[in-house]
């Protein structure tokens, strides 16, 4: 990223990430996102030199190692970028990301701080009363956490994209999608998808954790409170 466009994204999720209040946390989160936003698109400049995907490896320790790379997988893929689990165990559990420079470096900006939001944030957290299964609670919450997450970024980004005055900017994208995933091809020939699922009631918890983490103040309408299964 520009190094002025950088800083400026650094210095807004370092405020969001010291901050208890939930509303300034929702403003710098805001902020920050609709700066990388803008950023994804503006990278696209066609007189630049057309570039090869990249991508890195990311190793999420424990605890909550599992739900750490899922957080990581879905911000990434919110970015334009594709994830894969590949490998898990006691040492924790790795990422392969695939995606064009601009995007694994949003990708990686966005998820450091929203694991430390979301740690800071499961810490915070105090049990309904009634809940016993105390492990199980915190997994949905975390699950609830990263779903509304990807909600709002993907939200944040598919607006971006429709008000970019370059003509054209769907069908780049398109493309450059084709090439992230002929670069994954490449590499792993086979991939299996799965879905998490949840056994705890901090799921809507969580989901209320990650709106006011809050990516939807970009502009993006936030919908009316619904009841979740």
């Amino acid at each position: 990223m520009r190094e002025r466009t950088l800083e400026r994204v650094r210095k807004l999720l370092a405020k969001a990430e010291r901050t208890d209040n939930e509303h300034e946390r929702a403003t710098f989160m805001a902020a920050a996102t609709a700066l990388m936003a803008k950023y994804g698109i503006d990278a696209l400049d066609p007189e630049q030199p057309r570039r090869r995907p990249g991508d890195r490896i990311v190793t999420l320790p424990g605890p909550w190692a599992r739900e750490k790379a899922r957080l990581v997988s879905l911000v990434a893929q919110a970015l334009r970028c594709r994830p894969l689990l590949i490998g898990r165990g006691d040492g924790g559990h790795r990422v392969h990301v695939f995606g064009f420079a601009a995007d694994l470096e949003r990708a990686e900006l966005l998820a450091t701080s929203l694991l430390l939001q979301m740690a800071s944030g499961l810490a915070r957290v105090r049990l309904p009363d009634g809940v016993d299964a105390v492990r199980a609670y915190r997994r949905s919450w975390l699950l609830g956490f990263t779903d509304e997450v990807y909600r709002l970024l993907s939200e944040a980004e598919r607006r971006a994209e429709d008000e970019s005055p370059v003509a054209g900017t769907a069908l780049v994208l398109a493309d450059r999608r084709a090439e992230v995933d002929r670069a994954v091809s490449a590499v792993y020939p086979r991939v299996r998808l799965s879905v998490p699922r949840t056994s705890g009631t901090g799921y809507r918890d969580g989901v209320a954790a990650g709106r006011r983490a809050d990516l939807s103040r970009t502009g993006v309408p936030t919908p009316p409170t619904r009841q979740l299964p």
